[in-house]
């Protein structure tokens, strides 16, 4: 335990992402299996340790801490694990330190009834930064910025292996991954993927910069429309099919109506959309519908039917059992017409190509494109190969521009990690009537897009004008005349009834800190229905 939460530790606090590959590289070299294995799990969320829960860690802390005394603790700290390894009072004479292989296997094994009492058991044998790193591996939820892909990309450095090859097996191994040490090493032949339909790598774009438009041109880059949905890769072989997120977690579970229509043979990229097809074609509907879909690990009838979900596909990976990625995107698309030509599936659609002439033109349809569900244009070379990651211009992403209010700072929560001694996520709110004049109803919450400068800023406004707490949140003042304006951005809006304003926003962050607006200036609620109107 004591590798693994030096390693943690310094993760949190390093935030150079190549400081962060070194660390990891270093530790896969310097640790034995099965310790780096159930290390790497950790890093990529792969570890799940059903035995540990928070409830169960707060039961146990609070049966050694006096409870207020715990509260307020966890008020000031804003962290579970990081406020239960500083309280938790440590017994004399406690047992050996257990190596990060042992806790885990006991801990898999282990019962729910067990759970309790070997997680105090080793919460006593560790000192503070070790029970943190046993908390934040037993809840799952790191929180030290290391993505999944991060990791890997440590382990193909460890390796001198590609990223991608690691990425492709991903999903036929499983922790403590020895087989994939073993061939990283030297030591052992690349593991094979053992399931049938398995996921490819894919595909990532880069934005699209204003100097960069002059280059693209319809004879070398091909235009689609970038549609608001969730990225996906439908499999099929044989009698197994599987959809996948971009990442390769298998969500078919939760879309089995989509799985069971796949009638093709091979890998097709493409985005979930929810709508039906119609005698036009499909009526797409709005993300806010299609969360209603997603994160589930089943789905009942009635939800399939009022959500239905189709894959609009724009890329053919395998065509039967032919590997066409390393073909060029002209011969890809071919492909993929005729798969979608011969299909008879009522879940299948193509993306269309956007016919233009030059950057102007390609800006008018990106300022105004025909449908809500879309949010900018995606431009692909003609002649490039699908190549997994995210290399540098075959493919771009041209989003709308942003929409932007200005809305007043109504509560704020401490951050995790290394944000978890400041106020960093904030909920805001912009003008209504109300029965007794204005007032501000939440439309939104944020906790990105400001510089570190200001995060000092808010963080200090927040305790300064404290006016309630609600737990780990804080009220702020938020008056018709004092307060503190915050300029949002956003991609878009939908209708929901489970916020109070009776909206929801897409990917709100903090744009511009308004020291120089009074609160009384900031929007109304009108303004933010108007734009779901237009």
């Amino acid at each position: 335990m004591q590798a693994f939460a030096a390693l943690l530790e310094r993760l949190v606090l390093t935030p150079q992402r190549n400081v962060k590959l070194r660390l990891m590289v270093d530790y896969f070299r310097s640790v034995p299996d099965p310790d780096r294995g159930y290390a790497l799990a950790a890093l990529t969320g792969d570890l799940s340790i059903a035995a540990a829960k928070p409830a169960m860690l707060r039961a146990l802390v609070t049966d050694r801490v006096d409870e207020v005394l715990f509260a307020y603790s966890y008020d000031y700290v804003g962290d579970l694990a990081e406020t239960i390894s500083l309280v938790w009072p440590r017994k004399p004479g406690a047992n050996r330190i257990p190596e990060l292989g042992e806790v885990v296997e006991t801990l898999l094994s282990a019962s729910r009834s067990d759970g309790p009492r070997l997680v105090e058991g080793l919460l006593d044998a560790l000192d503070a930064s070790e029970r943190w790193a046993l908390i934040k591996l037993v809840t799952g939820g790191l929180r030290i910025g290391v993505s999944a892909r991060l990791a890997k990309q440590a382990l193909a450095e460890f390796g001198q292996k590609p990223v991608n090859d690691i990425e492709e097996i991903w999903p036929g191994i499983t922790p403590p991954y020895e087989a994939l040490f073993a061939w990283l090493e030297g030591r052992g032949e690349r593991p094979k993927s053992t399931i049938p339909a398995p996921f490819r790598p894919v595909m990532l774009s880069h934005a699209l910069g204003d100097d960069e438009l002059a280059g693209i041109t319809p004879d070398l880059y091909a235009a689609e429309w970038k549609w608001d949905g969730i990225r996906v890769q439908a499999v099929r072989e044989g009698d197994v099919a599987r959809l996948y997120t971009r990442t390769g977690d298998d969500i078919s579970t939760a879309f089995p109506d989509v799985v069971q229509a796949l009638d093709f043979e091979g890998a097709l990229d493409g985005e979930l959309l929810i709508g039906a097809r119609e005698a036009a074609g499909f009526v797409t509907g709005s993300f806010s519908a299609l969360q209603q879909r997603l994160n589930r690990k089943t789905v009942s009838a009635k939800l399939m039917a009022s959500h239905p979900a189709f894959l609009r596909v724009y890329d053919c990976l395998v065509d039967g059992g032919e590997d066409t990625r390393g073909h060029p995107f002209r011969d890809r698309r071919a492909r993929l017409e005729a798969v979608v030509g011969a299909s008879e599936s009522d879940r299948l659609d193509i993306s269309p190509l956007v016919p233009f002439e030059n950057g102007d033109a390609l800006k008018a349809l990106r300022a105004a494109p025909p449908e809500s569900v879309i949010e900018g244009v995606m431009l692909k070379r003609w002649d490039s190969v699908y190549e997994p990651g995210r290399p540098k211009g075959p493919w771009y992403k041209w989003k709308r521009d942003p929409h932007v209010v200005d809305a007043v700072l109504m509560y704020a929560q401490r951050g995790h990690g290394k944000r978890s001694s400041f106020y960093s996520d904030y909920t805001f709110g912009v003008w209504r009537d109300g029965a007794d004049g204005d007032e501000l109803v939440p439309v939104g919450k944020a906790y990105f897009g400001f510089t570190d400068e200001e995060l000092a800023e808010i963080d200090r406004f927040v305790r300064n004008n404290t006016t309630n707490r609600f737990g780990p949140v804080r009220e702020v003042t938020h008056t018709i005349d004092k307060g503190l304006v915050i300029e949002v951005a956003f991609e878009g809006l939908q209708r929901s009834t489970r916020h109070k304003s009776g909206i929801a926003m897409r990917f709100p962050r903090v744009s511009k800190l308004r020291w120089d607006k009074p609160p009384s200036e900031a929007d109304r609620l009108e303004t933010l229905e108007k734009l779901i109107r237009e």
